[in-house]
């Protein structure tokens, strides 16, 4: 949001300027603080926080990320507890509804008595911080961040309670098993591997005891929202879309001493994130007696999920625990509020909340819950129901904690008992001081009483949950013989893996793991330069398989493709046609082989699947599948040819890629037409990539060939030598326009150029550009140097 701060940053020796708008005012006296904190930060936009307590130095993470980032965490805190309307108006409340409709309803002070106290602390300091830059703005409203004055709000006071309260609404992976109970209606459910293949691969069976014919996405109900109502066109997200980019993907790989060119452990982390609105993480270092951590974190959530201590490093990608499940209920005829269940009837629990409008009176809103979960859909005219169940929602489901926990770890050990909150999946890398590594998947897993959770099943209790599995039941490895790991999303489950806890079948293709394997198993001696360039590597294994298929019969789009490398540069014309090839080949594909009544359900085409297709032809693309394919890529690559003409222009020589994969970031509520005139777009540049590239840059939704998401945060870890380690993070620290960190990252990023992450005192007071003492009860007056 805005940031206070205008940052001189061409000297190492600058401070900051007295009149500006300052991140901070250099003398603050804050309550919440049990001392003084100093926060320093560098000219990166990086705060390095400097406290006497661990619970300090989480205050001070919760203060600078809404000095930086208080319109982002607001909005976000606010539409998860429901309180849009309260603010916004009463076109909000049907959303304020299905959030509460996703609250805790059980006891929040046994789900805090879970949490191990020192773990709590930090919360609850965290809390502070954030609501002691409130007051501060409260004070003096002209600092408040444009946003607020704009839409006429105020910032909302935060509760730590509610980070056990919201457990977020999101519709998981059940419109997956909507479309395949809609395949499986039509005798068709083998079509689903046309869209999404099973990894690890799996029979997939019908459960019995549902009518499927009777299955729609209406199932989903006040899941099926879309985006909140700030005016006509607003680009804001349905509430399931940004958990659907934050599964896009990532990558990470470990090292050890023995293949590392720097003889200690080397880590590196991207996650894949959305990529167009607010930035995804906040980079901070938080520094007390006993604990020194750094790195991004996701704004809002207390602690840092990628960086290093100054005991290991630390990293994640997404594992893939299915932990979701829409369950259909019958309900009685006589009585709609009674839903069969365990060879009976049972009672919806309801509650009637009250949500507050802006200029109204409440709106008073039913809200029922199965034993199963929350009623997402209630149909009395046709006696029918569904609930979803999800992990979020059962005691311990909260995940608020988790980063706190795995910060205050000393070591491998100990990180152990950390994991225990964790509940999301998460392929957890780390790599110590010792030159210790390791790879543990963590999170947390539903035992089913039967099924495997790939379609809706009846809610009559046969499919009911009865349990919940922890990271101890999942893979892990330390010290890998082979001196190195990786994750990519891909199926990391070992060889023999027990079928009874196969957590999902939703893994990814191997593509990105597949390229990571191959560059670090040739490397005996992998240095930080060459994880830099392994980050930002743009091979399309894809598109080197493309070019082997290519008939030999000459065209202009054949020829130009036939001697391309595969590689997806910015710069490369072969890389704009093979995109524009791509999709022509898709369309075409899945028009040729998906029957008109499956059309509306099978409407993407996974890559092996197509490059399976075009290698291999069968009869699914008619009696003589050969000429079939042949008569399809003919098409495709003159209908390819013709489209990059139309956007490029005549000259292949002057066709780029990154013409048409343009980054553009602009404020989530852009279409307000002054948000947009106070908030630049950031703009200007093209990328290279794809989904498919370890340096991944996928495309947005629609008809469009922007960058919708990837690795907007990336860091290089030089376990132990700590100031020689590098991060990224898009497009920069602060979301005020008219801070120096607004967009400073936007151009390294498009450039594949990383920054230091400074770690030590010596280098952060050698490369800072503003400092700021916080006061705290004993010490009424904050000092600057």
């Amino acid at each position: 949001m805005i940031d206070r701060r205008a940052f001189l940053c061409g000297s190492a020796a600058t401070v900051a300027l007295a009149g500006t708008l300052s991140a901070a005012p250099a003398r603050a006296t804050l309550p919440g603080l049990d001392a003084p904190i100093e926060i320093v930060d560098d000219i990166y936009g990086v705060p390095h926080i400097r406290a006497a307590s661990i619970p300090d130095a989480f205050f001070g993470q919760g203060y600078v990320v809404a000095r930086d980032r208080l319109f982002q965490i607001d909005l976000g805190h606010r539409r998860e507890l429901g309180r849009m309307a309260e603010v916004y108006g009463a076109d909000f409340a049907r959303f304020d509804a299905v959030a509460r409709l996703f609250h805790y309803r059980g006891d929040l002070d046994a789900e805090l008595a879970r949490i191990p106290a020192d773990v709590l602390a930090c919360a609850r300091a965290y809390v502070a911080g954030i609501n002691a830059r409130i007051d501060e703005l409260a004070a003096d409203p002209a600092l408040l961040p444009l946003e607020y004055r704009i839409l006429d709000v105020a910032p909302m006071k935060w509760d730590v309670r509610e980070l056990v309260l919201a457990r977020g609404a999101s519709i998981g992976n059940a419109d997956d098993e909507v479309r395949r109970a809609q395949l499986a209606a039509l005798g068709l459910l083998h079509l689903d591997a046309v869209v999404a293949p099973l990894r690890p691969a799996w029979p997939m069976h019908v459960p019995p005891g549902l009518n499927y014919s009777k299955v729609s996405p209406a199932d989903l109900g006040v899941l099926r929202q879309g985006g909140l109502p700030f005016g006509p066109g607003t680009p804001t997200e349905p509430i399931d879309a940004q958990a659907e980019r934050a599964n896009a993907g990532s990558n990470a790989w470990t090292i050890a001493p023995a293949r590392s060119a720097t003889g200690r452990p080397i880590l590196a982390n991207d996650p894949h994130l959305g990529i167009g609105g607010f930035g995804p993480r906040h980079v901070a270092h938080l520094t007390a007696p006993g604990l020194d951590v750094i790195g991004g974190g996701a704004p809002g959530l207390p602690g840092i999920m990628q960086g290093h201590t100054d005991r290991f490093a630390f990293g994640r990608t997404n594992f893939h625990i299915d932990q979701e499940d829409l369950f259909v209920l019958d309900l009685d005829p006589q009585d709609p509020e009674r839903y069969r269940h365990g060879g009976g009837w049972a009672r919806f629990v309801q509650v009637e909340d009250g949500i507050p409008v802006k200029d109204g009176p409440p709106r008073i809103v039913p809200l029922r819950y199965a034993a199963m979960g929350p009623v997402v859909m209630h149909d009395p005219a046709n006696h029918r129901a569904t609930v979803l169940a999800s992990v979020a929602m059962q005691p311990g489901g909260a995940g608020s904690f988790a980063m706190i926990a795995i910060n205050l770890a000393q070591d491998w050990a100990s990180l152990q008992q950390a994991f225990r909150i964790h509940p999301s999946p998460t392929n957890f890398h780390y790599a110590d001081t010792d030159g210790n590594t390791g790879w543990q998947a963590i999170g947390f897993a539903p035992i089913r009483r039967t099924g495997d959770g790939l379609l809706p099943v009846p809610g009559d209790g046969r499919y009911d949950w009865t349990g919940l599995r922890n990271h101890t039941d999942l893979p892990s490895a330390y010290n890998p013989a082979k001196g190195w790991f990786a994750s990519a999303n891909q199926d990391n489950l070992p060889p023999g893996w027990p079928r009874d806890r196969i957590p999902a079948f939703s893994f990814r293709d191997t593509y990105r793991y597949d390229r990571i394997a191959s560059v670090l198993s040739r490397q005996d001696s992998h240095g930080l330069t060459d994880s830099v360039a392994l980050q930002h590597d743009m091979v399309s294994t894809p598109g080197r398989q493309l070019v082997t298929l290519l008939p030999a019969r000459p065209s202009p789009a054949a020829d130009l493709l036939r001697n391309w490398d595969g590689t997806l540069a910015a710069d490369s014309a072969q890389a704009a046609l093979f995109q524009i090839l791509w999709r022509d080949l898709g369309t075409r594909m899945l028009a040729l082989i998906v029957p008109d009544r499956a059309k509306p359900l099978v409407k993407d085409i996974a890559p092996t699947i197509l490059l399976g297709f075009l290698a291999h032809p069968d009869t699914r693309l008619g009696p003589d599948p050969v000429a079939a394919r042949d008569a399809l890529f003919d098409a495709a690559l003159a209908s390819a040819w013709a489209t990059a003409q139309d956007l490029l222009g005549p000259d292949p020589a002057k066709w780029r890629w990154g013409t048409l994969h343009k980054v553009r970031i602009a404020h989530p509520l852009s279409r307000v037409p002054a948000i947009a005139a106070a908030f630049p777009p950031i703009e200007g540049e093209g990328s290279g990539g794809d989904s498919f590239t370890v340096g991944a840059r996928w495309l947005g939704n629609g008809p469009g060939w922007g960058v919708g998401g990837g690795a907007s945060y990336a860091q290089v870890v030089d376990v132990g030598a700590w100031d020689n380690s590098l991060f990224i993070n898009l497009p920069g620290q602060s979301n005020d326009p008219r801070s120096a960190h607004y967009r400073d990252q936007y151009a390294p990023w498009i450039a594949g150029r990383m920054l230091p992450m400074l770690f030590s005192h010596a280098a952060v007071d050698a490369h800072r550009a503003a400092r700021a003492t916080l006061g705290g009860p004993r010490q009424r007056k904050g000092t600057r140097r």
